[in-house]
């Protein structure tokens, strides 16, 4: 399980860094619904790294806050299966 995380992890860092680089370039960029569904299948941590090296979507609004939902949703999953 934790073996797949990681590729996942690097889409998702690697797609914040794609549509950092399209928005500077004036190109058109990639749906927020993507980036939050790699974000959703476990890329979380990617896509945080990746808004944070890339200061990318940070305070664009409710990409913002569903991020945050899909992390603390996780979070909650992940302590109901340690509760196991």
């Amino acid at each position: 399980m934790l073996a797949a995380l990681l590729p996942v992890n690097l889409v998702a860092f690697t797609l914040f860094a794609m549509d950092k680089r399209r928005a500077r370039m004036g190109l058109r960029r990639l749906s927020e619904r993507t980036l939050l569904l790699w974000a959703l299948i476990g890329g979380t941590p990617g896509a945080f790294l990746g808004r944070h090296v890339f200061r990318h979507r940070t305070r664009k609004q409710p990409f913002s806050t569903l991020l945050w939902l899909i992390a603390a949703a996780q979070s909650m999953a992940i302590a109901a299966w340690a509760m196991i």
